[in-house]
């Protein structure tokens, strides 16, 4: 039986799976009018662009909502300092690097090494409660992945280049991992400032390598492209960490790929073969495997204070000053030491030893 009220959240990872998952067969259609490195750049910049705009109109239209939901302060910085640093920076260079001398059969293997270093860094360095259910559904997704990127026509090799895509997908994963330490904050401007970061070192290396702009309608497709399979896609990821935790958010983000080449079936006409669709039966056990779910047991909360979006439940039950605004709002407010038992997912109030 599947907990619809606790896997809500699981619907905002699969949406933003199936917009980035869309950018694959979309950006097919503009690849013939740039190279891959620069089309990147554009769509990680479209998506910062496209997200910092949404922000400042925000403030406009609602000039008394300051500072925004879930703010970040104090070391909060720190950890999208080291997200942005691992995931806008260092694993583009890397996989630029390693793409250069590796087949690009190897390296679309490798790339789906993301989704397991996401759970392994989760659970071993982040202290993230991961079920056997995660772990396998991790590994059903993997195994489905690589049937999916497998051609046995191509010649397969490990190298040093090689070795620098694997190291971006751990970067990629430890930038999952911390992202999930500032989830509370609000996700449109962690996603911006992401978005820009990354847009910038991917265009700014597209340019040095003597790529040249694009004409106009190329480059506002890709920049609108961005703006939904990046940047939205982003924002919603960042509420499923949130809710969900890093491994199993992460989980449901690596439907993408499958998502991207059903559509490509659909938009572009592509082959259905066998590999494609047992690939696909292989996302969908993983998704059920996780979706189903049941985690309870009793556990303590200590005591916390803090600041975020919420709504009143068993764990927010505190006072409020006159005229505080209606649910879901934010301030600051504080958690006494409550112990208890229901089912629940390693979120925000939920990271407790097992």
């Amino acid at each position: 039986m599947i907990d619809f009220r606790l896997q809500r959240p699981a619907a905002l990872a699969l949406l933003a799976a199936l917009l980035f998952g869309a950018s694959t067969p979309l950006a097919k259609l503009l690849l013939g009018q740039m190279s891959p490195q620069l089309l990147a750049g554009l769509l990680y910049l479209g998506s910062g662009l496209g997200l910092a705009a949404l922000r400042l109109f925000g403030r406009l239209l609602f000039p008394r909502r300051a500072p925004p939901p879930g703010a970040l302060r104090g070391r909060d910085y720190l950890w999208l300092a080291g997200a942005v640093a691992c995931g806008g920076v260092a694993a583009p260079l890397l996989l630029l690097w390693g793409l250069s001398g590796s087949s690009a059969a190897t390296a679309s293997l490798l790339l789906n090494l993301e989704g397991t270093f996401t759970v392994l860094l989760a659970a071993w360095l982040f202290r993230e409660s991961v079920a056997g259910r995660v772990w396998l559904a991790s590994a059903v997704m993997l195994a489905g992945g690589v049937l999916l990127t497998f051609d046995p026509s191509d010649v397969y090799h490990l190298s040093p280049r090689s070795g620098a895509v694997v190291l971006a997908c751990l970067l990629w994963a430890a930038d999952n991992n911390l992202t999930r330490q500032i989830a509370h904050g609000d996700p449109v401007s962690i996603a911006a400032i992401k978005g820009l970061t990354a847009g910038s070192v991917n265009l700014g290396l597209a340019l040095a390598l003597g790529a040249g702009l694009p004409g106009l309608r190329p480059l506002a497709g890709s920049l609108g492209l961005g703006f939904f399979s990046y940047g939205i896609s982003l924002v919603l990821f960042i509420y499923a960490l949130r809710h969900l935790g890093s491994a199993r958010a992460a989980a449901h983000f690596g439907t993408a790929p499958f998502l991207g080449a059903a559509l490509a079936v659909l938009l572009l006409h592509e082959p259905f073969g066998g590999l494609l669709a047992l690939a696909l039966l292989l996302m969908l056990a993983a998704t059920a495997l996780i979706v189903s779910e049941r985690h309870e047991h009793a556990h303590r909360h200590e005591a916390l204070v803090h600041s975020h979006e919420h709504v009143h439940d068993e764990h927010h039950v505190h006072s409020h000053e006159v005229g505080e605004p209606a649910e879901p709002h934010v301030h600051s407010h504080a958690h006494e030491p409550l112990a208890h038992s229901h089912p629940h997912l390693p979120d925000m109030h939920h990271r407790h030893v097992h």
